[in-house]
């Protein structure tokens, strides 16, 4: 099998001419299995390249390369086809970042199953309605699931099949279970592949329900080719001699899944993966960073913000980063600035939904980033900023952004089982992404909150971000998230929530700095009328900081409170 070229020409000058010389070249058929693992383990020249690099919890190292994985993925479709599994039937992967999670995956796709990613933080109502929603017929779980799946079961009719890792097989009623390595081990390797076409059903990734139930993104094959561009150009054109990827991100989201784990094998290159016995742990990160050589990492902004509190970390590691993606929400300019110098790595922001991912962002290398700015389409990408009537608005004038669906690979099929989500979805041609932005005359494009984000106060539109950007700035603050908080004069104010770094404590006088830098960087108007310290911030299980629910609890309160003057 010959090994496929770049998407992006490493040749190429300007943004310009890589937009202009661009063209996808998308097969009539395509497999995702066959593409990241089958044809470099059928290639002398790659199939003894490490694939995967995984640590346990103990500390415990074992490498697989691309020939190991293929054969190991090709003896799980056996068991699991021997099991009753058929094209389209769908099974659920409730695994963190280790072998059996790629492994699953890697079988799934070879027989034209369409798997389910879902992480192991999920409780009971979460996975209930995800396992009946998308029809699993098996799951992949490990030990520590069992007793939730055995609550779960009665609810679940279609599910037949359990494949446990890390314990004996229990005996669950209804469902017929079975160890993953000895399943494994028993059959013997499925040595053909699904003839999936790109536009055959993959996966379905369920999106953090901002509204109403979560939905499910069901997403084809090619999906993995529309993630290629800014795959290569936010990495600054990998693969390079000695590139090397890691993320926090689980793989159960796209963020970890097609960012990074798929995406870096469909280039031959080796993936990190470590397991933690607790939350994310920044001086944990900086040890395996610096252990294993990593040189390309996704790490969400949030996490490199916890990074940024970790003392002397030139002067203690040795670090050997080249590039840093990062996206999900605002980075900032002061964590920017400190990741670029501090880590000594190019980072470039990029911007995607679970919908449509991967289609905007930076290249240091071949445009320069702008703080604060999402970037730009990435080639083989188009986007717009719209008015409320599905136009596109002039530069400089904020709108909802929308993605031109055309024949770009990386948007996603339908929500499963949910037509009226996606209708509601399209305005046309358009892919509605709920989130505001402007685009500038560079068509740099400038993130300013989620629709349901925005703060009108007296009449002013005001996004969060911006905000949340310079209240990062100072050094007292740690984490910070800023959400519409209800006014009888105003209709709402702004309200900044703020974690503090150890060493310091609130006061009325951090307030009042904290809100005259606002004052002073932005606008009047747009500063935290109010400001609450807080021990922690909700954040969903990826990371990100739980708008909503600070929103909620800012309802509640003032909805409690009584009115003024009694």
């Amino acid at each position: 099998m010959t090994m496929r070229p770049r998407e992006i020409d490493p040749g190429v000058k300007s943004y310009a001419e890589a937009c202009e010389t661009f063209r996808w070249h998308v097969p009539e058929f395509f497999n995702i299995a066959e593409d990241v693992c089958a044809r470099h383990a059928a290639d002398p020249r790659t199939a003894q390249n490490v694939a995967l690099i995984f640590e346990d919890a103990g500390g415990d190292v074992t490498r697989y390369t691309f020939a190991q994985l293929d054969d190991l993925s090709a003896r799980l479709a056996s068991a699991l086809a021997a099991r009753g599994l058929q094209p389209g039937d769908r099974v659920a992967i409730l695994l963190p970042q280790r072998p059996e999670t790629a492994l699953a995956h890697l079988a799934a796709y070879r027989l034209g199953l369409i798997a389910i990613p879902l992480t192991v933080l999920f409780r009971r109502d979460a996975l209930q309605y995800r396992l009946q929603n998308s029809g699993a017929r098996a799951i992949v779980l490990g030990v520590e699931s069992l007793p939730l799946l055995e609550e779960l079961l009665p609810t679940l009719p279609e599910l037949k099949t359990a494949i446990v890792a890390d314990a004996p097989a229990p005996t669950l009623p209804g469902v017929t279970t079975v160890n993953f390595w000895e399943a494994v081990r028993q059959a013997r390797p499925r040595s053909t592949l699904a003839a999936t076409r790109a536009d055959d059903p993959a996966l379905i990734v369920y999106t953090s329900g901002t509204t109403g139930n979560p939905k499910g993104a069901l997403h084809a094959h090619r999906v993995l080719i529309g993630h290629l561009p800014g795959f290569e150009l936010s990495h600054n054109f990998t693969p390079r001699e000695g590139d090397c990827f890691w993320t926090p991100a689980d793989w159960a989201w796209v963020g970890g899944l097609l960012d990074v784990l798929l995406t870096a094998w469909h280039h031959g290159l080796p993936v990190l993966a470590f397991q933690s016995a607790g939350p994310y742990d920044p001086e944990r990160a900086f040890h395996m960073l610096e252990k294993y050589g990593i040189r390309n990492a996704f790490i969400p902004p949030t996490a490199l913000k916890m990074m940024a509190q970790v003392p002397d970390v030139d002067s203690r590691f040795a670090l050997r980063l080249r590039t840093i993606m990062s996206g999900g929400e605002a980075l900032g300019a002061a964590t920017l600035r400190w990741a670029e110098t501090v880590l000594k790595a190019q980072v470039n922001e990029i911007y995607g939904q679970t919908e449509i991912n991967y289609i905007v962002g930076n290249c240091a290398s071949l445009w320069p980033v702008r703080p604060g700015s999402m970037g730009r389409p990435y080639p083989g990408h188009r986007l717009a900023v719209l008015d409320a009537q599905g136009r596109p608005v002039s530069p400089g004038a904020m709108g909802e952004l929308g993605v031109l669906r055309g024949q770009d690979p990386v948007f996603f099929l339908e929500y499963w089982k949910n037509p009226e989500g996606t209708r509601n979805k399209f305005a046309g041609d358009w892919a509605l992404t709920g989130d505001l932005a402007v685009e500038d005359e560079q068509g740099y494009l400038w993130f300013k909150g989620r629709a349901d984000d925005v703060i009108i106060s007296a009449g002013h539109r005001i996004g969060p971000t911006e905000i949340e950007g310079v209240l990062q700035r100072h050094p007292a603050v740690a984490l910070n998230a800023v959400v519409a908080s209800p006014d009888a004069l105003r209709g709402d104010i702004v309200k900044a929530f703020v974690k503090l770094r150890p060493g310091y404590a609130p006061s009325a006088a951090l307030k009042e700095e904290l809100q005259a830098l606002v004052k002073d960087n932005l606008a009047r108007h747009e500063y935290p009328r109010e400001i609450e310290f807080i021990e922690e911030l909700p954040l969903t299980t990826t990371g990100k900081i739980l708008r909503r629910e600070l929103r909620r609890r800012e309802l509640e309160r003032k909805s409690a409170a009584p009115p003024a003057g009694r």
